[in-house]
């Protein structure tokens, strides 16, 4: 006896010889499980197979997970609480970089890690693992900047939810509560509100019908901040005008003082620019004990005249960018008299915007930038 009829299978009506109808395979397979209970639990049902009415060709339907009521809410939280920079414990906005052992950091993060271990003379290490930290030893998670990019995040006017991706455009361009200015804040319009009030307010906006007098007050004012600007530019082209020119890229290289508590601070080899030998300094806070505790970080710089002269030599000089640097440098013209008893310039802080620009100055291992002087002939 077949193992098949030990179990009391039949061979369907209309099937061949050796074959099994659907019913007896829903049968035997009811025998086997042990019940309707069981049949349940893996899945099958007599009949679900194929009903009586299905088509034998076609494909089964695919069975589809749904999430109970609220379920997706807390799924996003837990990718939270999985994606999130192991520093700050917030979602990171820009580029993801992880250790050899997968912790993930923000770049603002891992920047300020890099420069902590430059300030401290030690070396980086992960947060979490305690591994060796590096640009070289640690890598961007580019799966992981796609999919924080896709989770949902509130609008800041309208708090209605979007992927990260398109916030930012939804925020500038096409959110109707995003705060906006009137069209005539040129000639002193004050009004700030949401973009859908905008039409009504610039139709009863009293800027347009001031007279004369009163609007030379305020684009006086508007006036000065160009004035600067324009000095500047002014100042750089005159200095581009003067007969003895140079430039050069110069290097900061990290030292230690020798004080009981070392200080960090960078100098550059000895470079040559209009026949004369010079040096450049730098420092963190102006020697700050622990500039490591602070969160405002600066950077400022001396000109060393190493060469001997006969007659003074009057400069004016300034400090920007390299090449190679993605460092925001603001242009700012400095002035001295070089002479054998003044061949050092006071020290003047490096026109950097602010101290995350700072930071990624101190997270490389060398800075690199351009040095402009600029002879004043007599």
């Amino acid at each position: 006896m077949s193992s098949m009829e030990e179990i009391g299978v039949a061979a369907a009506p209309g099937s061949s010889s050796g074959g099994l109808g659907v019913g007896a395979v829903g049968a035997a397979l009811e025998a086997v499980v042990g019940g309707p209970s069981m049949q349940e639990e893996v899945g099958f049902r007599r009949g679900e197979v194929l009903g009586p009415e299905s088509d034998p060709d076609e494909p089964p339907p695919k069975k589809r997970m749904r999430l109970p009521e609220g379920e997706s809410g807390k799924l996003e939280e837990r990718l939270y609480s999985v994606l999130c920079c192991t520093v700050c414990l917030d979602l990171p906005k820009a580029s993801v970089y992880q250790c050899t052992n997968g912790h993930l950091m923000c770049a603002g993060c891992f920047i300020h890690l890099l420069a902590d271990s430059r300030l401290k003379e030690e070396q980086a290490t992960c947060p979490n693992c305690r591994c060796e930290i590096s640009k070289s030893l640690c890598c961007r998670n580019l799966a992981v900047e796609k999919a924080v990019s896709e989770l949902p995040t509130d609008c800041t006017y309208c708090l209605k939810q979007f992927p990260r991706s398109s916030l930012e455009r939804h925020q500038k361009e096409e959110c109707q509560d995003r705060v906006t200015q009137c069209k005539y804040k040129r000639i002193g319009c004050p009004w700030k509100g949401p973009f859908h009030e905008l039409p009504a307010h610039e139709e009863e906006c009293c800027h347009p019908t001031k007279t004369g007098t009163e609007l030379m007050g305020i684009l006086g004012e508007m006036d000065q901040s160009h004035r600067r600007e324009l000095t500047l530019y002014n100042s750089i082209f005159s200095l581009l005008c003067y007969e003895k020119i140079g430039f050069t890229e110069v290097q900061f290289r990290p030292y230690r003082t020798d004080d009981f508590i070392t200080r960090l601070y960078y100098e550059t080899p000895r470079f040559t620019v209009l026949n004369q030998t010079w040096v450049l300094k730098a420092r963190v806070n102006d020697s700050e004990r622990n500039p490591n505790l602070s969160c405002k970080r600066t950077l400022s710089f001396q000109l060393i005249l190493k060469s001997k002269v006969n007659s003074a030599i009057e400069c004016s000089f300034l400090l920007l960018k390299g090449p190679y640097d993605d460092v925001r440098i603001k242009p700012v013209i400095h002035h001295h008299a070089f002479s054998n008893d003044t061949n050092e310039t006071d020290y003047v802080p490096l026109p950097i915007s602010d101290s995350v620009e700072c930071n990624k100055l101190l997270a490389a291992k060398n800075i690199n930038l351009r040095l402009f002087i600029f002879q004043i002939q007599k």
